[in-house]
C-alpha cells in the first residue's frame, strides 16, 4: 500500500488525486443521471406517438455504457491533475477513443432500429426483405464505422488525408469492376426503401407475370402462373413499367355485347336498365354506366361498366358469369337476339339470260329477279 501511495504521490500530490476523484465521482454521477433520464423519458414518449425519430433516438440512448462513462469520467477527474505535457496528449487522446466508442455505438443501434421501422411491422416477417435489409444495414455501419474512425484518427493528430484519397481511388476502381453488380445492388436498396412490390404481390411487367417469391441483392425472383420461376435482374426490372395487382383495392370492369338491328327501338332504349338491375343485383358491386353505344358493322353495340369491390380475380370471374348468363335470360324473355357476323349481298339489276329460240320464233330473254344470300 505505502508503495502504492509512494508511487502516486511521484505523479502529483494527495490534494490532487482527492481533488481529481472527487471530480471524477461527480462526472460520473451526472453523465450516468442525465443518460438514464433522457432514455427514461424519450422511451415513454415513442410509446405515445407514430413518429420513427424518438424510437431511434430512445434505442440509441439505451445503448449507453456504464462502463465507458466510468472510464470517461476517470479521464475528465485526471484532466485536473498538472501532469507533463505528453500525459495530458495521452489522456486527451483516451477520451477521444472512448467518446468515439460511444458514438458509434450509438450509430449503430440507431441504424438498426430506423430500419425496422423501414420494414413494415404489420407485415408477416416472413415476407420481409431480408437481403435488401441486411445490405442496407451492412452499408450504413460500415459507412458510419469509417466516420468514426476517421475522425477518431484525425483527432488523434494522424494526418488521414492520403489514407482518404487511397479508399477515393480504390473505390472508384472497385466501382468500375463491379459496375453492373453495383448497379443491381443500388436497385435493391431502391426497391427496399420504395417498395414498388413485395414479396407476395402479383405483378405484370413487360410481357412477364407472377407472383413475388423472393427479392434478393442481385435478381428477383416471380413464380408464373404456369408453374416455372421467372428470374430478372433488379435493374432491368425497375426500367419497366410494373403493374402490381396486390395494391388494387377494386377492379373495374368494361365489356361490350351487341344485339341484332332487327330488335325494335323500344327494347334497344330498354336495354341499358336491363344491365344496371342485373348488376346492382350482384353482390360486391358498384354499377357505373351502360351505354349504346354505336353501330356496328352487323350488331347495334352496348358499352356496359362496373366495379367489382375486390381486387380477388376469381370473384370478378364469378360475378361476371352469372352477369353474363342473366343478360342472355333476360334477352331470351324479350325475344331479343344476340348479333353475330353476318354478311348480306344485294344484286341491284335484273339479270336476263337468253334461251334457244322456237322454230318460227325470236329469242326472248327471260328475266331472273333479284337474288339475296
Amino acid at each position: 500500500m505505502k508503495a502504492l501511495q509512494d508511487g502516486l504521490l511521484v505523479w502529483a500530490p494527495m490534494e490532487g488525486w482527492v481533488k481529481a476523484i472527487a471530480y471524477a465521482g461527480c462526472a460520473y454521477l451526472v453523465m450516468d443521471l442525465v443518460s438514464s433520464f433522457l432514455t427514461r423519458r424519450i422511451t415513454q414518449l415513442s410509446q405515445h406517438t407514430k413518429s420513427r425519430i424518438d424510437d431511434v433516438v430512445a434505442a440509441a440512448l439505451a445503448g449507453t455504457k456504464r462502463i465507458l462513462i466510468m472510464i470517461a469520467a476517470i479521464l475528465i477527474g485526471l484532466h485536473n491533475i498538472n501532469f507533463s505535457a505528453k500525459t495530458e496528449t495521452w489522456l486527451q487522446h483516451l477520451l477521444v477513443i472512448v467518446v468515439g466508442l460511444q458514438i458509434g455505438i450509438w450509430l449503430n443501434r440507431a441504424i438498426s432500429m430506423w430500419m425496422e421501422k423501414i420494414v413494415d411491422p404489420s407485415t408477416d416477417p416472413a415476407l420481409r426483405n431480408r437481403a435488401t435489409t441486411t445490405t442496407m444495414i451492412f452499408l450504413l455501419r460500415v459507412t458510419v464505422l469509417l466516420t468514426v474512425l476517421l475522425t477518431v484518427l484525425a483527432n488523434l493528430g494522424i494526418n488521414i488525408t492520403a489514407f482518404v484519397a487511397s479508399l477515393g481511388i480504390g473505390g472508384v476502381a472497385i466501382a468500375l469492376a463491379l459496375q453492373n453488380i453495383l448497379s443491381d445492388l443500388f436497385a435493391s436498396l431502391s426497391i427496399g426503401l420504395d417498395k414498388p412490390f413485395e414479396v407476395g404481390d402479383f405483378i405484370i411487367f413487360d410481357d412477364l407475370m407472377g407472383t413475388v417469391e423472393y427479392i434478393g441483392v442481385k435478381t428477383t425472383r416471380l413464380r408464373s402462373l404456369s408453374g416455372e420461376q421467372l428470374i430478372r435482374s433488379n435493374t432491368e426490372l425497375l426500367k419497366s413499367a410494373i403493374h402490381n395487382y396486390k395494391r388494387m383495392s377494386e377492379r373495374r370492369v368494361v365489356f361490350a355485347f351487341g344485339v341484332t338491328y332487327e330488335t325494335p327501338i323500344e327494347q334497344v332504349g330498354q336495354l341499358g336498365g336491363i344491365v344496371r338491375d342485373i348488376i346492382t343485383a350482384q353482390q360486391q358491386t358498384r354499377f357505373d354506366r351502360a351505354h349504346f353505344q354505336k353501330f356496328g358493322a352487323s350488331s347495334l353495340d352496348f358499352e356496359v361498366v362496373y366495379y367489382v369491390l375486390s381486387p380477388d380475380y376469381n370473384l370478378y370471374m364469378d360475378i361476371q358469369q352469372a352477369i353474363n348468363l342473366e343478360l342472355m335470360k333476360a334477352c331470351a324473355a324479350r325475344d331479343i337476339s344476340f348479333a353475330y357476323p353476318t354478311t348480306t349481298l344485294h344484286v341491284a339489276s335484273e339479270i336476263r339470260l337468253a334461251q334457244p329460240a322456237a322454230p318460227g320464233n325470236a329469242a326472248s330473254p327471260t328475266p331472273i329477279r333479284e337474288a339475296k344470300e
